[in-house]
This record gives structure tokens, C-alpha cells and sequence, in this order.
């Protein structure tokens, strides 16, 4: 279950043709295939379809409010020895598959225990999602979708399903794969999604030059990483050009923009200050703020990531 109910801000304010609403909380509250249980001394448990997991969760400064002993009966544990992601390995309270299957809104994906912590699936996005399947259904019309830093495509099938035609991009292949495999899950071949490996700013770049344009764009870059021939992407360094070719890549008769940022020191007004000037006299609405897991039952709310979002 997705809640947009908290995102009235503190307040809303127009800068020439764009209004702005800051600070938008947007709340997932799990559904029957995730649940956020419990969190606290840097850890989250979360329940991922048949299995209960437990990770590191540097936001989680509180203290645990269920037992140890439910937390020490979870099927996996994340256990990390350092700062990075990747350092760090899964322990299992018994043999585990590999994947396991999971699905959103009649969206199937697999999940998966990779050695940098994560699952294949974040689920915070889900009010992106429900967004995203929303704009393009009331669209009446095949809407061009490009999915930069797509990872495992949740967010392309979702939006494919809803009837977009949606251009994938990820710099890694076992993520490209990843993402046929949950295409393949679902039966939805037939859906028209490209999937192509290649580092995000060269094909934006690339496209640009075509003259091609898009109806919706999605943007989910990672901190730091490398393109497939060694390209650096650094959020600080790379974000703001980034944004401001995507606007060169946006239709005479768009529908969506959104960011998000993980794992970065910064406020979510830096995001929007930048996703503003890059959408500057454009028109509609930029919402920016924070992604949030409440925990089920309506418990605490988990800050994961920041985000803007603009709609014509």
C-alpha cells in the first residue's frame, strides 16, 4: 500500500511558470509481497515475499521494538565490515535459493541475495510506481518512457504494463539480464521495452543529437559507478549536466519527470534546486522531499532516499 496523504508541504511557491511544493514525504507502507517489521541499531528487518532479512540501516538510530528473538529467526542476515556496500557478506539461517519470486500490482520480479546488500528491488519506489502507471493510463495515448540507471526494470515493466513504450538503460549486463529475467517472469514479452546496455550520460548525450524526445523520464543514478568501457559517473560532478540534458530530451506534450538519490550527504533542497533550474520555465509542478518505509502497523517511519519529481 502506497500513501501520497502526507505530501502537503509546508508550503507552495511559484518561480516564474514552475510552482515548487517542498517538503513532500511520500510513504510506502508494504504490501503483500514486502513489509518493513522492525528497525533500529542500524538495522532493518524486512520480509521480501517468503523471506524474513535482516540489514545494515545507518538511518536507524533508535532502538528495536520487537523481540531479539524474532530478529535472530530471520532467514538471511547482511553482514557488513566496512563503510562500502560490497564489503560485507550474507549469512542464512539455512540453505536459500538464489531467487525467489515477488510481484507488485501484477508486476512479477525476481529477488535475489547479491553480494553488495541489496535485493533487486527498492521498495520505497512503489509510490513511483503507482505514480508512473498513473500518468501513463491517464495519458490515453503510448507515452515514450527512458529509464536512466534502470537496474532491475521494476519501473520499466510498470510503466510498460500501463502502455508506455520505454527505453531501459543500465551500465551493467547482469543487470540487463536481471531484467529480462523479471520480464520473462511475468509473461510480458510482448510489452515494448528496449533494454540496452550503456552508460547513461552517452546515450543521453547521443540522443539529444538525434533530435529523439521522450513523454516521461525516470532517473535513478547511483552515487558513484562505472559505465561498461570504465566511464565514472560521480553524482556531484555528473548530476547537474545530466539534468540539463534530459530537459533537451523532454516532448512538446510531456507528462513526468522524476530523481532520486541515494546514499548521498545532502539535503533533498539541493536536488530540487537543481531539478528547478534544469526545468526552469517548463510550467507544471516539482515536488521534492524524501522516500519513506513506515514500518507496518503504521510504526516508524524510515527515511531512504531524497527525490524531485515534475509533472506538465
Amino acid at each position: 500500500m502506497t500513501s501520497d496523504e502526507s505530501t502537503e508541504s509546508r508550503y507552495t511557491r511559484t518561480v516564474g511558470s514552475l510552482a515548487r511544493k517542498a517538503p513532500v514525504m511520500l510513504e510506502t507502507e508494504g504490501w503483500a509481497d514486502y513489509a518493513l517489521i522492525d528497525s533500529g541499531d542500524g538495522e532493518k528487518l524486512e520480509r521480501y515475499g517468503p523471506y524474513t532479512i535482516v540489514r545494515p540501516e545507518a538511518q536507524a538510530l533508535w532502538t528495536p521494538r520487537r523481540p531479539a528473538a524474532e530478529w535472530e529467526r530471520a532467514d538471511a542476515k547482511f553482514v557488513g565490515i566496512g563503510d562500502d556496500e560490497a564489503d560485507g557478506r550474507w549469512r542464512y539461517a539455512k540453505p536459500l535459493g538464489e531467487t525467489w519470486p515477488m510481484a507488485w500490482d501484477g508486476v512479477p520480479f525476481f529477488g535475489r541475495f547479491t553480494n553488495f546488500r541489496h535485493v533487486g528491488v527498492f521498495p520505497e519506489q512503489a509510490t513511483h510506481w503507482e505514480w508512473i502507471r498513473d500518468k501513463v493510463t491517464r495519458a490515453g495515448r503510448p507515452a515514450k518512457v527512458l529509464n536512466l540507471f534502470g537496474y532491475t526494470g521494476v519501473a520499466s515493466l510498470v510503466a510498460a504494463k500501463a502502455g508506455a513504450e520505454v527505453t531501459h538503460i543500465d551500465a551493467s549486463k547482469k543487470a540487463i539480464g536481471w531484467a529480462r529475467e523479471n520480464q520473462a517472469l511475468g509473461g510480458l514479452e510482448a510489452l515494448k521495452i528496449r533494454w540496452i546496455c550503456e552508460d547513461a550520460v552517452k546515450f543521453v548525450e547521443r540522443e539529444g543529437r538525434r533530435g529523439k524526445r521522450y513523454d516521461g523520464i525516470i532517473l535513478d543514478p547511483p552515487k558513484f559507478g562505472r559505465g561498461p568501457k570504465g566511464e565514472v559517473w560521480d553524482i556531484f560532478t555528473n548530476l547537474r549536466p545530466m539534468m540539463d540534458a534530459c530537459r533537451g530530451l523532454i516532448s512538446d506534450d510531456p507528462l513526468f519527470l522524476i530523481l532520486t538519490a541515494y546514499s548521498i550527504r545532502a539535503s533533498f533542497y539541493s536536488i530540487d534546486e537543481v531539478a528547478a533550474e534544469a526545468l526552469a520555465g517548463m510550467g507544471g509542478l516539482l515536488e521534492s522531499g524524501e522516500l519513506i518505509l513506515r514500518e507496518e502497523g503504521g510504526g516508524r517511519a524510515l527515511s531512504t532516499s531524497l527525490f524531485s519529481r515534475w509533472s506538465a
